[in-house]
Formats: C-alpha cells, sequence, structure tokens
C-alpha cells in the first residue's frame, strides 16, 4: 500500500521548490520507510535543482536527511521501527569498491545516488496522481515528511543527540572530515590547507583541529566566515584576493609549503594555486566541483617532487562506523557542528535556498 506525503517537488530545472502532495511506493524487502525530523540543504541538491545535472525532473531531492524509522522491509535487519538514524548515500554492496570498504566509490554510484531518479531496477520510489516522479535521490530523497530510503542509506545513530543537529552528516560534513582523516591522515608537525570555508571547508577545518596537525590555515573572501574558522581551530587565515595567496601560505609555512590542502570551491584557478602551493610530497583533496568537462592545467614540472592530486567523493567514507563516530564527537563537543547550522521550517526551504546563495546561511537544515 502507497503513502501519502508531502514533499518538495522541483518542477522543472530553475523552477522553485513547491510543496505538494505525493505517493511513497510500499517498501521494498531492503527499504525502511523513515519520518523526517530534519534535513541538510546542499548545493548539490540546488544544482541538480537548477537543472545543472540530467536528474529527472519534476523530482524530489534531499540527502542529508535525519529522522526516526517507521516501517522496514521484509530483509531489513540494521535498523527496527522507532531507531533514530541519519540518511546518506546508497551503494550496491557487491562490487569491488563496496566490498573493499570504499562505498563511495561503487560501480553503480552515479545511477543509484546522483542522476538515476529510481532504484537499481528502474521501478520509481515516489509518483503523484499515478504519474512517477524522479526520486531515489541517494536512496532517499528526504525533502519530504516521510521518506522511502534505501537500506544502504540507513545509518543507525545515538537516540540522545537531537536529529536537526546531526543532518549535515550524511553529505558535506564527512566530506570535509573525510577529506582531512581518510585521505590526507595528517602526521604530527603537519600543515593543512583548506580552500573555501563554506559547510565542507569548515568541517575540514574542524577535522584537521582534531588532527596531530599543528598548522591549520583557513582561505575565504569573507572575513566573518575566517573569524568563524579561527574560532573552529584554524591557526591562521587569508583573506583571498587580498594578497596573492601563493606568499600569503609560503610566509605561513616559512617557505615549505603545505603538506595537505582541501580545496572545496570548484573553482579551478583556485585549484591550481593550491597545487601550486604543496610542499614536495604534498597531496591536494579536490571536493569543490565545476560543471562537467571542466579543465585545469597544471605545471608538469612542478609535479615532479611528489606532489599528489586526489579527487573525493563524500569523504571517501564507510557510512556505518564513519558517522557514528563523528555523532560521538558532537554530542561530547568536539566537534561543535551548530556553529555552522541555521534551522528552517520545512515550509521556508525556498528562504533557505536564497539564504544559502547569499552567503547568509553555511548549512541551513529544514525541520518537520
Amino acid at each position: 500500500m502507497s503513502l501519502t506525503t508531502r514533499a518538495a517537488v522541483v518542477e522543472s530545472g530553475g523552477a522553485p521548490f513547491t510543496l505538494s502532495d505525493v505517493e511513497l511506493d510500499e517498501p521494498g524487502a531492503h527499504e525502511a520507510v523513515v519520518r523526517m525530523v530534519a534535513t541538510g540543504l546542499c548545493h548539490t541538491d540546488l544544482g541538480v535543482a537548477s537543472g545543472g545535472l540530467p536528474f529527472p525532473l519534476p523530482g524530489v531531492l534531499g540527502h542529508e536527511g535525519a529522522g526516526v524509522v517507521e516501517a522496514v522491509g521484509s530483509a531489513v535487519t540494521g535498523v527496527a521501527p522507532g531507531d533514530h538514524v541519519v540518511l546518506s548515500f546508497t551503494s550496491c554492496g557487491d562490487c569491488r569498491n563496496c566490498r573493499g570498504g570504499h562505498p563511495a566509490y561503487c560501480a553503480g554510484w552515479l545511477p543509484l545516488n546522483l542522476i538515476g531518479g529510481r532504484r537499481a531496477d528502474g521501478t520509481s520510489t515516489i509518483s503523484r496522481d499515478g504519474v512517477p516522479l524522479g526520486g531515489h535521490f541517494f536512496g532517499q530523497s528526504s525533502f519530504a515528511e516521510r521518506a522511502l530510503v534505501d537500506e544502504r542509506s540507513l545509518v543507525k545513530v545515538d537516540p540522545e543527540v537531537p536529529l536537526e543537529s546531526i543532518a549535515p552528516l550524511g553529505c558535506g560534513v564527512q566530506t570535509g572530515v573525510g577529506a582531512v582523516w581518510n585521505v590526507l591522515k595528517p602526521v604530527t608537525g603537519s600543515t593543512i590547507v583548506v580552500l573555501g570555508a563554506g559547510a565542507v571547508g569548515l568541517s575540514a577545518v574542524m577535522a584537521a583541529a582534531l588532527s596531530p596537525a599543528t598548522t591549520v590555515v583557513a582561505v575565504d573572501r569573507v572575513a566573518e566566515r575566517l573569524q568563524l574558522a579561527k574560532e573552529l581551530g584554524a591557526t591562521h587565515t587569508v583573506i583571498a584576493g587580498e594578497r596573492d595567496l601563493g606568499e600569503a601560505l609560503a610566509e605561513i609555512t616559512g617557505g615549505q609549503g603545505a603538506d595537505g590542502v582541501v580545496e572545496t570551491t570548484g573553482n579551478v584557478g583556485v585549484l591550481r594555486q593550491g597545487v601550486d602551493a604543496l610542499a614536495a610530497r604534498g597531496t591536494l583533496v579536490v571536493v569543490g566541483a565545476p560543471p562537467f568537462g571542466t579543465e585545469v592545467a597544471l605545471d608538469v614540472n612542478g609535479m615532479l617532487g611528489g606532489k599528489q592530486v586526489v579527487g573525493l567523493t563524500l569523504g571517501d567514507a564507510e557510512t556505518q562506523t564513519f558517522i557514528p563516530a563523528l555523532v560521538r564527537l558532537v554530542k561530547e563537543g568536539r566537534l561543535p557542528l551548530h556553529r555552522l547550522i541555521s534551522t528552517y521550517p520545512f515550509a521556508d526551504i525556498d528562504q533557505a535556498v536564497r539564504d544559502m546563495g547569499a552567503g547568509k546561511a553555511i548549512k541551513p537544515v529544514l525541520t518537520f
């Protein structure tokens, strides 16, 4: 039996989010119905809503959900009704990368999460007046009062932690934290540079502050965000555009360069500056995503000192272990995620979109 719920529907590329009644399909064997309590708003949602990615519209987006399980399919074993869950990306569970503990690089990641709009078998999870809508976004489509969620998107979490405080863990936060912990893996005395002080960048700053790195540099154009970065653990800040980035980083590092750089802006000019600022054997992690087909020129001889440029999806995190660890850090006050969050009633989703676009909100979280 289908379930009617209220969702924010994007009718076409560039259209606003419109609240509408939709029908959720009956849960499959490996799915659960989750009553949403909160869901984060991410730039990926806005990129798809703008028509920048070939996701089928009209559709329901949302991929940083948090809520309470109401019903489970016949084969679901990891959660039960009443459990508190954070929702993250889904994956097949059977390919080489999934079996190797790297589900963010699942062989079917793109159609399962970002562009398919349906289950792996081609069936629809959401419809309206009998017409299928784009859904199954990151296995969840959490811009709705209830979501039909893929089992591999579900992460059971501590019920004592308010769900609105941890919803962003499903994407943006685990991406920034994972860039530092899972890829850069700072050793004692490392220098970490974070380019861009949005939600992902500030998450990387917090992660670096919890690591053995002794120099953490945040770079952004907005002075207020850099002040927040300092409060979250950055030891140095650089206002982009006021001085040459390479010169500033050379001064901060005593001419040695950065051991690790996290590039979150999606600006290829900034990416190139970050690569040039690396120390010998340093690594730059590419997190920010420019439009498909974008290329960047690198100084090949400059790379011969052992520099590495590594792309990253979702922090290369194994969600079932990674997200509960982050929840514990939030609970203990060691990951002050609340400093990034601004909450909005679900009905005010378009205001949240405007505030995010204007830079007034770092991480909007919609509450139900």
